[in-house]
């Protein structure tokens, strides 16, 4: 089909919500992502659906034409999928309905929320459903690629605790898909991203959580104290889960100054379950050597997520992988190539896995990784165009330096990879069910900005050409 614009005027008329162009004065600020790397993009139009109803037209619009269509929640995409240039921005954001059942412990969440929204409304009630570690990350786009963040090991994802969900497809329908109703679909946005529709609404189980013992502890990052701090943290209990960042120290006001740009271990640790054991468990991490700072304490869940920098948008390059160990030869090339970069922000970010998440199959949803072992997050930021090239050399060297024998890679965390990139996050058993899926409920691959799996009977054809 030959792609042709929306008129604006048909927008205009289609949906309730308001439709924002080039011309508008808040257009600028509206189009652009929390990453800088993509502010050369410019949507034809961005709509503020108000409804499900105006989701749904906008998703027949754009199909109908051929269209771009690109879905915000929170827009975080590492990839830049959250914008689009000359297509529609199809933004989530209104849509913040929020109903908790104390009794059942379910909760149903519009699809626009943030996850400190969720957590925050929860948190009242002495519950929580685990998502990530950043308050303004929409609960659409973490909850469909998996979700990984401080209760992954005591709950398991995201999608372990998804129980029902309300999604558009590229028809125009509004399907209720769960366990028993459209089943195959249900399989598929537990992991597969947003390939195959819009969720509108997620409904989720919810974890009794109230006070928990955490916070951030910073530590000297020797070899020796990164490969403890992984071994300590793999063998803690369930309860206990952790993000140690190895990075540059920024300029804490708690710091002192000669420390700044320095190599540190920033670690974020959380504790969900009766306090004195949190603080029996956190114990072992505070004597792998002198702290730098220790601010780990007893809390209320939604405090593990700290406040944002309002404008901090940098321009960086990642890349995430999975890890089998790190042991003090493994920490001591991540402290190598750190120190041997002078990109003026540079980290890598370990997360011991296991607990719940590895209890599930790993063909029970479409995040296949369940026994992965450590995840590893790389990034450097970079100056502007002329400095990118050089960072992404040295990320790809790092990335390369350490990769071990799990070769897949989290499908939230991965940049612009191409197909190549994109089958990593999907052992090819998942590919190809993914792939047949998205053939029943999106043909046209109407719903393609995203870490893309192409209708299986699209790729064959590609490959026939070729």
């Amino acid at each position: 089909m030959t792609a042709t614009n929306v008129s604006l005027q048909t927008l205009r008329a289609a949906v309730r919500g308001r439709v924002i162009v080039p011309e508008d004065v808040d257009y600028d600020p509206t189009r652009l992502t929390v990453s800088a790397v993509f502010d050369d993009r410019r949507p034809a139009a961005i709509v503020r659906a108000a409804d499900v109803e105006d989701v749904r037209r906008v998703v027949s619009l754009a199909r109908e034409a051929g269209q771009d269509l690109a879905i915000r929640s929170g827009g975080h995409s590492m990839a830049g999928h959250s914008t689009t240039d000359s297509g529609i921005v199809l933004d989530l954001r209104e849509l913040k309905g929020l109903e908790i059942d104390t009794v059942q412990k379910i909760a149903s969440a519009g699809g626009g929320l943030t996850t400190g929204e969720y957590t925050t409304a929860a948190a009242e009630y002495g519950l929580a459903t685990g998502f990530g570690d950043t308050a303004s990350v929409g609960i659409g786009g973490i909850t469909l690629g998996g979700g990984i963040g401080y209760l992954v090991r005591q709950h398991g994802l995201t999608i372990d605790n998804l129980l029902a969900a309300e999604i558009v497809t590229a028809d125009g329908e509004l399907r209720h898909v769960d366990a028993e109703h459209e089943p195959d679909l249900f399989w598929a946005i537990r992991g597969g991203g947003g390939n195959f529709g819009v969720v509108t609404r997620f409904t989720y189980r919810l974890q009794p959580v109230d006070t928990i013992v955490g916070g951030m502890l910073m530590l000297p990052a020797t070899p020796e104290v990164i490969a403890g701090f992984v071994e300590l943290a793999d063998a803690a209990p369930e309860e206990l889960s952790t993000i140690a960042n190895v990075m540059t120290a920024p300029p804490m006001p708690f710091l002192p100054a000669e420390l700044h740009g320095k190599l540190v271990l920033m670690a974020l640790v959380s504790y969900a379950g009766e306090v004195e054991a949190g603080l029996r468990a956190v114990e072992p991490f505070r004597k792998l050597a002198t702290p730098i700072a220790d601010m780990l304490r007893p809390a209320r869940y939604p405090d593990m997520y700290p406040p944002e920098e309002g404008e901090f948008r940098p321009l960086a390059v990642t890349r995430t992988m999975f890890l089998d160990t790190v042991d003090v030869d493994v920490a001591r090339s991540i402290v190598d190539h750190l120190e041997n970069s002078d990109a003026p922000m540079r980290a890598a970010q370990l997360r011991v896995l296991g607990g719940a998440m590895a209890r599930v199959p790993s063909d029970a949803t479409a995040f296949a990784h369940r026994s992965s072992r450590i995840m590893v997050n790389l990034a450097s930021f970079y100056l502007g165009p002329d400095d990118r090239a050089r960072r992404e050399q040295w990320i790809d060297a790092f990335a390369a330096a350490l990769r071990q024998g799990d070769q897949g890679a989290y499908v939230n965390f991965m940049s612009d990879e191409g197909e190549e990139g994109v089958r990593r996050a999907y052992p090819s058993p998942t590919w190809e069910r993914l792939a047949a899926i998205k053939a029943r409920y999106d043909p046209p691959n109407l719903f393609r900005l995203n870490q893309n799996i192409p209708p299986r009977a699209d790729r064959e054809a590609r490959q026939a050409v070729a």
